[in-house]
């Protein structure tokens, strides 16, 4: 079973996080950031992962800490269930279309760390949350998921329209990266040996 169960507990925040990748999309989120309650949902959905995640957060100082937090534990999440990688595709990417928006997203879990974040938010909030959060959020996910994560916008005008396709779109990819190969179930997909 390919899944994983992650604490977190600091000053600033408590996370408790369960991730199956192998799941059929159920999400029960409650992080205290409705906007990024809804983004996880989709995430979950689009990624075919059941996915867990209740926070209690500083959100009376804002956002930033909920956020970036349950990146890096969903991150971590990741990792634990991808093990040492064997027998995956390693390699994922989707263009989501959704209205006027239009969102390259490509990842490599490599081990090796890298954000490239190509996005115009439009909008410096989408109702109470601070749209540059979502970079902090990849950032998260990728410094304890290691590997590289391209997100390009091509098109879009709303906000939220464009957050929501990047959070879809890297439920696809990441579905897609994480799945198992089955003509190389025994092999880590690296001329290496290692990831």
């Amino acid at each position: 079973m390919r899944a994983a169960e992650i604490k977190r507990d600091t000053r600033e925040t408590q996370i408790s996080l369960s991730l199956d990748l192998d799941g059929t999309g159920k999400a029960d989120i409650t992080t205290g950031v409705g906007f990024l309650d809804h983004m996880l949902e989709l995430f979950a959905h689009h990624g075919d992962f059941d996915l867990t995640v209740t926070c209690r957060g500083d959100t009376q100082v804002d956002g930033h800490h909920t956020v970036e937090d349950i990146g890096i534990a969903l991150g971590q999440a990741f990792t634990r269930a991808l093990g040492d990688k064997r027998g995956i595709v390693r390699y994922g990417q989707f263009l989501l279309p959704m209205d006027e928006t239009l969102v390259l997203c490509a990842a490599d879990l490599s081990g090796r760390a890298c954000l490239g974040w190509a996005v115009d938010l439009p909008a410096p909030k989408v109702g109470d949350f601070d749209t540059e959060l979502a970079k902090e959020f990849w950032l998260g996910f990728v410094r304890s998921c290691p590997g590289s994560i391209h997100i390009r916008q091509l098109a879009g005008e709303n906000t939220h329209h464009i957050l929501e396709a990047v959070f879809k779109g890297m439920g696809r990819t990441l579905k897609m990266a994480a799945a198992l190969d089955p003509r190389h179930a025994d092999e880590i997909p690296s001329t290496k040996g290692v990831l």
